[in-house]
């Protein structure tokens, strides 16, 4: 069967405007995270076993950078980044932008406040079930990872503003919880 290119850009906005569910359950074991990544403009590399035993974890995929959405969603998880350090927690913005997009991209829009890893494969966007079908881009998905590497929260849809708010408030959850569990 031959797609015809209307009906190709008919699927394509459809994947686009059409919110899409974390298929990753919370309680679920996250899948392990090791891919190159830019902070400041700079080199890094991200794993998320070693992120981990510094707290949780927010782990977010986005489409493309530098794209209208995923500048805003950048731009608010920059703005929010003291508040998940106060928490403990750090962020992970991940996409399948080559590693030389996402230095620009890391200093431009993330501010320098956090890592962005370039997941050229779409390995660990799979993995997460957060991998656009039609496109290949990655959905817009925020997950949270406890430090025991379970999942305690997903959130997916296409507009940015509640990804932050909704990853904080799960952060303080898991913070308050955690808090009471101790001797």
């Amino acid at each position: 069967m031959r797609m015809t290119f209307s009906s190709l850009a008919a699927a394509i906005a459809l994947a686009l405007t059409t919110p899409g569910w974390a298929a990753l359950e919370v309680g679920t074991p996250a899948p392990a995270i090791d891919l190159p990544a830019a902070l400041a403009g700079q080199d890094s590399h991200f794993v998320l076993s070693e992120a981990l035993k510094q707290g949780p974890v927010v782990v977010y995929f986005y489409p493309k950078a530098f794209t209208s959405g995923c500048t805003v969603e950048a731009h608010l998880f920059a703005e929010a980044m003291d508040d998940f350090k106060a928490l403990g927690a750090s962020v992970i913005g991940i996409s399948n932008d080559d590693i030389l997009t996402l230095h620009k991209f890391s200093l431009s829009e993330c501010g320098g406040k956090f890592p962005v890893a370039a997941d050229e494969k779409s390995q660990v966007i799979a993995a997460y079930d957060a991998k656009m079908p039609v496109v290949g881009n990655a959905k817009r998905v925020s997950y949270v990872v406890a430090p025991s590497g379970e999942i305690i929260y997903s959130y997916s849809a296409m507009s940015p503003q509640e990804h932050v708010k909704n990853t904080m408030q799960a952060v303080r959850g898991w913070r308050n919880q955690a808090s009471t569990e101790k001797p």
